[in-house]
């Protein structure tokens, strides 16, 4: 399906995209989810090829070589996340589009390569001070992680008036009432 669209949503950890973007594919039995490459480990019951395609740092860094990612970065200090190529293909030939949860940069490097295909969504936090609260209350990270997942947060925050629309997640039910409007005109348009 070379007409596939893709749906990006990108927002700081803790803003609530996963969420969002399970709930549409809940809805939306037209949309697949993009599975992201990283090279960090599994956390809990993540499975691969699933959640993510995890693989080695050399693996990741073969692939860059190969131009298999459309879109990758180093998120953090030395553990990567990208977007194959194949991932993106795979799901148009299903005749489906592509929804993906991505960091801001990747989304934005996304948007920018597809143009109109592609619908940059940005899930705005209700505060900064909200968000550190949500990362904190997931008690997954240690306090050195936190604190570079909340640097990030910070700087990604100004990147939301990049983004074809803002999604502000003040209530999750409305945001996502809303999200469902925004894929249903743009996937029938």
């Amino acid at each position: 399906m070379a007409d596939g669209k893709l749906i990006i949503f990108s927002a700081p950890s803790g803003a609530g995209k996963t969420t969002i973007v399970h709930h549409l594919l809940r809805k939306f039995p037209e949309l697949s989810f993009s599975i992201s490459a990283t090279t960090r480990q599994k956390r809990g019951d993540e499975v691969h090829g699933q959640d993510y395609y995890f693989i080695t740092k050399e693996e990741f860094l073969h692939k860059i070589a190969q131009k298999d990612f459309v879109e990758f970065e180093e998120v953090y200090s030395g553990t990567f996340y990208g977007t194959l190529r194949s991932e993106i293909e795979r799901i148009w030939s299903q005749g489906k589009h592509v929804i993906f949860d991505i960091d801001v940069i990747g989304g934005l490097h996304l948007k920018k390569k597809f143009g109109d295909q592609a619908l940059a969504i940005f899930v705005q936090p209700p505060s900064l001070e909200v968000l550190i609260e949500r990362l904190t209350g997931r008690g997954t990270d240690s306090a050195e992680k936190l604190a570079e997942r909340f640097k990030k947060a910070d700087k990604e925050l100004k990147y939301a008036d990049q983004f074809d629309i803002i999604l502000k997640n003040y209530d999750l039910s409305v945001a996502c009432a809303e999200a469902e409007e925004m894929i249903e005109n743009f996937v029938k348009n």
